[in-house]
């Protein structure tokens, strides 16, 4: 049967805050739910929202989290674990800055704070499985992003290294997400060590092809890095388990390209954009998806320069829904089918 996915859904981190309804779950996901969405998708990194520890622990807690939902009227789609997943591996050069995203007690000690984010990691997968979800939504971390452009020269073997211990970092988590049933659909996204195809494909042979690597395709950043992200389909379909709706803009002039010269994001060429407001083919898409039966969540990412979160998320939900095509169960011509008869294909094939 010919699968159609689900939505429209919200990606909730960007809309969270510290005054309702944005600060609590129930809030925010009738908020969504009055807009049109019939998802959210929880980032398990904002206590305001869900606590992962609590849930880890606690059926009754789980038990909550859904029936708060299911009271609003969206579903769950998916665990998002971003900003664990970025934690599992961190180059010396943004220790500083990443210490952020993690407990105070672990500031200042990266291996203590690698610890805490693979734990994180292994929790979302039992929680996943608990919660009846199939799928989380992540980011790889980096070792090697600091070495990008290759100059000075890269010493020979360093990425080769960079890959093998991301791997030898994420199997273990993988193995616990074999063993609940659940898939990490990676964010391709720069500043990862896996921010495109080539990428992707160095890591997942690394992990030795392993079955819960998967994709979170987000065309974004694949504009933004001038790829074609329609062929991206073509090729790795069988790896996106989620789908992160963005627009961007790419707007090179003769002062910055790829790289946008440092500048804020207003003043870059590549910049995020409200759905609609930037250049990429969500027609073409929706439609590459559906062909592969891509069946799970549509869900909408905000990021905009530009508009207002409210605005963004009040037109996106209709301008998913408009963009998921309910995929036919028939052919368009099968008015001018027949019976199969070998005898008359074989007089037509002038075979005796």
């Amino acid at each position: 049967m010919p699968k159609t996915m689900k939505g429209p859904a919200l990606f909730l981190a960007q809309f969270a805050g510290d005054a309702a309804p944005f600060n609590t779950l129930g809030g925010i996901a009738r908020w969504a739910a009055d807009l049109g969405y019939k998802g959210v998708q929880i980032p398990t990194f904002d206590g305001r929202l869900f606590d992962l520890d609590k849930a880890a622990s606690s059926a009754a807690y789980r038990d909550e989290v859904q029936g708060v939902c299911a009271d609003a009227g969206v579903a769950i789609t998916e665990l998002s674990t971003h900003l664990q997943g970025q934690l599992v591996a961190v180059n010396p050069a943004y220790d500083a800055a990443f210490d952020a995203f993690a407990p105070a007690a672990v500031h200042g000690n990266a291996k203590a704070r690698a610890e805490w984010a693979t734990d994180q990691m292994k929790k979302a997968a039992r929680v996943s499985r608990a919660m009846g979800l199939d799928n989380t939504v992540s980011f790889t971390g980096s070792l090697a992003f600091p070495f990008l452009y290759p100059w000075p020269q890269r010493p020979a073997g360093l990425i080769e290294e960079a890959f093998a211990e991301l791997a030898r970092r994420w199997k273990p988590i993988l193995d616990v997400y074999e063993d609940e049933g659940v898939n990490v659909g990676f964010e391709i996204h720069p500043g990862e060590d896996v921010f495109d195809g080539a990428t992707f494909e160095m890591f997942l042979d690394a992990l030795d092809g392993h079955a819960r690597c998967q994709i979170n395709y987000d065309p974004s950043h694949f504009l933004l890095q001038q790829m074609d992200y329609l062929s991206f389909i073509d090729i790795y379909h069988e790896r996106i388990c989620a789908f992160h709706v963005k627009d961007a803009e790419f707007n090179p002039d003769g002062r910055q390209g790829v790289y946008s010269g440092y500048q804020p994001w207003l003043s870059r060429a590549g910049r995020f954009r409200s759905l609609g407001d930037g250049q990429v083919d969500f027609s073409g898409i929706f439609s590459k998806l559906a062909q592969y039966d891509y069946d799970s969540w549509a869900v909408l990412e905000w990021e905009c320069c530009l508009k207002s979160p409210q605005q963004g998320a009040a037109e996106g939900a209709p301008f998913i829904a408009s963009h998921i095509i309910e995929v036919t169960e028939k052919a368009f011509d099968d008015f001018a089918g027949g019976e199969t008869d070998m005898a008359a294909i074989r007089k037509m094939l002038g075979v005796a």
